[in-house]
């Protein structure tokens, strides 16, 4: 198990945002990726904590084969775009947009007199020149949800091997991630526990702003706990 809080990641920003970036993978970045940052899992490259000032905003600016995962935390964001231009997200929605080969361009903005907080994730397409594409979900208070990837054969997300989940866990209430994944606190605590080969636990009580690299572990909520979880389909 391997631990990255958020605290040992200097703040960073452009516009009218400020974060954290945990993840800037080696095959986006380049010799651009940041030593103190985590790579990504399987096509998940980047992971940004990012609190926009008030009435803060990103710009309009474009993307291109990449899919851009925007979950909001705390607050309002107000989107504009080339896609559902005019949108309004609250505390827990997400929002996945894919590039593709047409691309797109966005601009999200904080509406409130007040700092929100919103996480962006990008994901490489496992397809290159696909249509530029939007899904929209306000992901179960209690259990987990899945946002990106999965099966071809169902419509609800973008498919592909690598998994994205939301989860909600009540306290006092456990789950068993199985195989290799890459979490990510984004509120509340847990206690991680993972078995070694001699039968021996290595155990870490995570908290908000903690990123966790882990295989075949146990959560279990000591507040009720939110948390990102990315994977790869089995």
């Amino acid at each position: 198990m391997k631990i990255l809080s958020r605290s040992s990641i200097p703040q960073g920003g452009f516009a009218g945002i400020r974060e954290h970036r945990l993840v800037t993978d080696s095959r986006l970045f380049g010799d651009h990726k940041k030593p103190e940052t985590s790579e990504g899992f399987v096509n998940m490259v980047y992971l940004a904590d990012a609190q926009y000032n008030p009435k803060g905003e990103s710009g309009m600016h474009p993307h291109s084969e990449i899919d851009v995962i925007s979950i909001i935390v705390e607050g309002r964001v107000h989107h504009e775009g080339s896609m559902e231009h005019g949108k309004n997200l609250v505390a827990g929605d997400v929002q996945v947009q894919r590039a593709g080969g047409e691309g797109f361009s966005h601009n999200e903005i904080n509406p409130d007199n007040g700092k929100n907080r919103m996480l962006q994730v990008w994901a490489l397409p496992e397809k290159k020149g696909q249509p530029a594409s939007y899904k929209f979900y306000t992901p179960s208070l209690d259990g987990v949800t899945r946002i990106y990837g999965g099966d071809e054969n169902q419509s609800n997300t973008f498919s592909g091997q690598t998994i994205i989940d939301i989860v909600h866990l009540k306290v006092g209430k456990s789950m068993e991630l199985v195989g290799e994944q890459l979490s990510y606190v984004i509120a509340g605590e847990a206690t991680f526990s993972e078995a070694s080969n001699n039968n021996e636990y290595s155990v870490h009580n995570a908290k908000d702003g903690d990123l966790i690299r882990s295989t075949d572990i146990k959560v279990t909520a000591n507040h009720n706990l939110h948390l990102l979880v990315v994977s790869q389909k089995c």
